[in-house]
């Protein structure tokens, strides 16, 4: 199972390198551009590689967290971010300005569906009080305020109201989504490293049941 984990760490970590590359070579503001918007620029590519990479970091790691006898919900949440990080990768958003087109539409839908659920399995692996359970609960509630964040200028534009992306901070709150969710997948691989337990009237037992 350890050559599991570190397999799943050391995508994660190729993918956060490809992800930081694009952000370096582009030279888009961070604070207003979204990341989808790195997949029109020259090293475009690396988004989708970079996308696919954590996917599948996330799955190796849910596949160490089943064996280790972790909550099916959990498993099942880190599949579903992985799933929605591949589609992410696989259907490019729309350039601004243009109606929104199937792949936009899949593309927006499967980033907020993988917005939500790893805060979920974090919060379920800090229920579960996993080793790091304390940072996993912060970096998950982080990511659910940062979310909001994210979803409200959405909501304005249904409205009708008119928000670009240069009058907010979008690519900042953007990103701290990101950033904290993929804090939170490390945190679940690391609690197998050296798991802790707890006592319990019954002796001990395992942390992830």
């Amino acid at each position: 199972m350890k050559a599991l984990l570190l397999s799943g760490f050391a995508a994660i970590g190729t993918g956060a390198g490809t992800m930081l590359t694009l952000h370096t070579e582009s030279g888009l503001d961070p604070l207003h551009s979204v990341i989808s918007e790195y997949a029109f620029q020259p090293l475009g590519w690396l988004l989708p590689t970079s996308l696919t990479l954590f996917a599948f970091g996330s799955a190796l790691i849910a596949e160490s967290l089943r064996r280790a006898g972790a909550s099916l919900w959990v498993v099942l949440l880190l599949l579903a971010w992985g799933g929605s990080m591949f589609l992410i990768g696989a259907f490019p958003t729309d350039r601004p300005g243009v109606p929104l087109s199937l792949s936009g539409g899949i593309h927006r839908y499967a980033a907020f569906a993988a917005f939500l659920v790893m805060p979920a399995a974090g919060m379920l692996l800090a229920n579960a009080r996993v080793r790091y359970a304390r940072a996993v609960r912060v970096l998950s509630a982080v990511a659910l305020g940062a979310l909001l964040l994210v979803v409200i200028p959405y909501v304005v534009r249904m409205f009708g109201i008119p928000l670009s992306n240069d009058e907010i901070p979008a690519g900042l709150t953007q990103r701290v989504v990101v950033v904290t969710e993929i804090g939170v997948l490390a945190l679940a691989g690391l609690s197998l490293l050296k798991p802790s337990i707890q006592r319990s009237q019954g002796g001990v037992s395992p942390i992830l049941a």
